[in-house]
């Protein structure tokens, strides 16, 4: 039975290099440094979340009721993934419920067109 591959050195926790690659089918062995990709960076915690967000398509509130957690630790621990596997965790444009008001009762006033509403509310600033 095959066993699933580590992706950190259970001592000292350094990410682990495979040097020997196998085929069983027609006995061809390589050997040299490859990359074991950065999915084997994650804990065994961060790898099911990952599954499971990619296996809701990505609607946090079909992982908040798969997973029995708020939408702010579903946040978090997507946050901690994207850093996880190597990426900086972009800056959340999205305009807040009290912005979106805000400029929407702007657009009401006639302070702003409906060009720079739309403008604002996409880019998340009012």
């Amino acid at each position: 039975m095959a066993h699933p591959v580590i992706g950190r050195c259970p001592v000292c926790s350094e990410p682990l290099e495979a040097t020997r690659l196998y085929c069983p089918r027609c006995d061809t062995t390589v050997e040299g440094h490859f990359s074991m990709g950065r999915f084997h960076r994650l804990t065994p915690e961060q790898l099911l979340f990952a599954e499971t967000f990619i296996r809701c398509a990505g609607k946090i509130n079909r992982v908040e009721e798969e997973l029995g957690i708020s939408y702010p630790t579903v946040r978090g621990r997507l946050h901690d993934l994207i850093r996880a596997l190597g990426y900086e965790v972009g800056e959340d444009t999205t305009p807040s419920s009290r912005q979106r008001r805000e400029i929407l009762a702007r657009l009401a006033e006639g302070e702003i067109d409906s060009d720079e509403a739309f403008r604002l509310l996409k880019a998340g600033s009012a």
